[in-house]
């Protein structure tokens, strides 16, 4: 393995602190050195921390080990996220909604909002929300009376970036923070033993029709699989606008459970991500690690 620069963006790793930032550089040199397959010494002594912590604090993180992560990596870019040969969205379809052995993928049910209250900018809406540690940093958490209407990610010390960006969509619904009336979603969200048909987590879709038939086909593509954005256009019944498919995928409201990290671009790379490359990296590798179990 070549040698590794432990600096991220210039900031060394206790200045971002604590344990996601060890978790994030790793998973970040896993991404970029996986034809390398670097041992878990390696990858201890690049973030400069004991192999054996470094196995408990990424598996705690992460929900799988390092080496699962990167098996998980090398088998995604082998596979180029799906064969060439099947459009990825029919052969995700051609699969099912559930992966094998004991996997489901996160069942959920949801509705959409009126037009009104999305024209009106959330007026009269009362949005809960919380902020949560999960595999991916910080979750923030926003729910209704009727279902989670918003999820969201940050970093350490992000929260209130993360808060003003979620209001702007909805600038003049009312809005209260209750972790514990957020908690129930967020354990639900994130964790796969709790991905049960016969419980579903209830969400509710804001936005556009538009936007709500985009989002709805997100619905579509199972966990471990992905789709680009024409195949996404061409699903929902616009095959003329892949464009506008990608401006709404990018308007998702609910990040990781409706999957919008499973769009990717038409030769199978990632594109952008709103909440970061490197989480949308992790959360493909983290789902891909779920299905090979």
């Amino acid at each position: 393995m070549n040698h590794i620069d432990t600096s991220l963006n210039g900031k060394s790793l206790d200045a971002l602190g604590g344990d996601y930032a060890k978790v994030r550089r790793v998973i970040e040199l896993i991404s970029d050195n996986w034809r390398d397959h670097p041992s878990l010494d390696e990858l201890a002594a690049a973030v400069d921390v004991p192999p054996l912590q470094l196995q408990k604090t990424f598996t705690r993180w992460a929900g799988l080990s390092p080496k699962a992560f990167l098996q998980a990596v090398t088998l995604d870019h082998a596979k180029r996220l799906l064969n060439d040969d099947m459009p990825l969205l029919e052969a995700s379809l051609e699969l099912g909604l559930s992966g094998p052995g004991r996997l489901h993928d996160l069942f959920i049910t949801h509705e959409a909002m009126s037009p009104g209250c999305y024209k009106a900018k959330g007026e009269g809406l009362e949005i809960h929300y919380g902020f949560h540690d999960c595999q991916f940093g910080k979750a923030l958490i926003m729910v209704t009376e009727r279902g989670m209407a918003g999820m969201a990610f940050c970093d350490e010390g992000g929260q209130d970036e993360a808060l003003d960006d979620m209001m702007s969509r909805w600038p003049r619904a009312t809005y209260i923070r209750s972790d514990e009336m957020t908690a129930p979603y967020a354990s639900r969200s994130f964790d796969p033993n709790r991905w049960r048909p016969d419980q579903p987590l209830r969400v509710v879709l804001i936005g556009t029709d538009f936007e709500i038939r985009v989002w709805e086909g997100l619905l579509q593509i199972p966990v471990g699989h992905a789709a680009s954005y024409s195949q996404l256009a061409s699903h929902i019944g616009r095959p003329d606008a892949p464009r506008a498919v990608g401006r709404a995928v990018g308007r998702n409201p609910i990040s990781f459970v409706v999957p919008c990290h499973r769009v990717v671009g038409k030769s199978g790379a990632l594109t952008g991500y709103h909440w970061g490359l490197t989480r949308k990296r992790a959360m493909l590798g983290w789902e891909a690690g779920q299905v090979a179990a």
